[in-house]
């Protein structure tokens, strides 16, 4: 079994922002798996399904942002799952270009206070992950109202693309085929850039 959780704020203010972009990922997924997210447990919202013949639970912490860990937590001890292995967490990174993508199998939280929070509950920084980059912050912008911020119709439409990746990358993911996610996606934007540079 697998969960996979995608981080973000719940409430409708909070809907379609540059933070609540993991949230936005589990939508596409449940989507794409006809798999409902209706069931309120464990302080987060989720969906019961299979992806690629492999059992996952869909996962939308509803504790805020800043304490994702604590629902991460009670899924993972609920559940009794190896979260090195067979728990993912997908979410924004503000340190990557808008609609980059990158699988890590560890790591630290790189100033995500979301991981950050599921880093100490956990008590470790060794679970797969998939960042999507949402841009860095503009030199006059706070960095809260940068990220509680919505995206614009372009980045918007980048994003919706990225999340897409995603769900493919997913698909891999809980087959055991990691390794194989992160040489296809990360090569794949690479040929993208190069192609983007040389239109310049």
């Amino acid at each position: 079994m697998y969960i996979i959780a995608g981080l973000g704020n719940p409430g409708r203010k909070y809907e379609n922002t540059r933070h609540n972009t993991g949230f936005s990922v589990i939508d596409v997924i449940a989507k794409e798996h006809g798999i409902t997210m209706l069931e309120l447990k464990h302080k987060a919202m989720i969906g019961k399904g299979l992806i690629e013949g492999q059992r996952v639970i869909l996962a939308k912490p509803q504790t805020f942002m800043n304490l994702s860990g604590e629902s991460v937590r009670e899924l993972v001890d609920y559940y009794k799952i190896d979260e090195t292995r067979e728990l993912l967490v997908i979410y924004d990174d503000i340190s990557m270009e808008t609609g980059k993508l990158r699988i890590r199998q560890k790591g630290s939280a790189g100033g995500h206070n979301g991981i950050k929070n599921i880093i100490a509950h956990l008590g470790h920084d060794v679970f797969p992950r998939i960042k999507i980059g949402v841009g860095g912050k503009p030199q006059a912008y706070d960095l809260v109202d940068y990220v509680l911020g919505h995206f614009t119709a372009r980045e918007a439409e980048i994003i919706a693309g990225s999340a897409r990746q995603a769900e493919e990358a997913v698909r891999l993911i809980v087959q055991g085929k990691t390794q194989e996610a992160m040489n296809r996606y990360h090569k794949k934007q690479e040929v993208e850039d190069e192609s983007t540079e040389k239109a310049l």
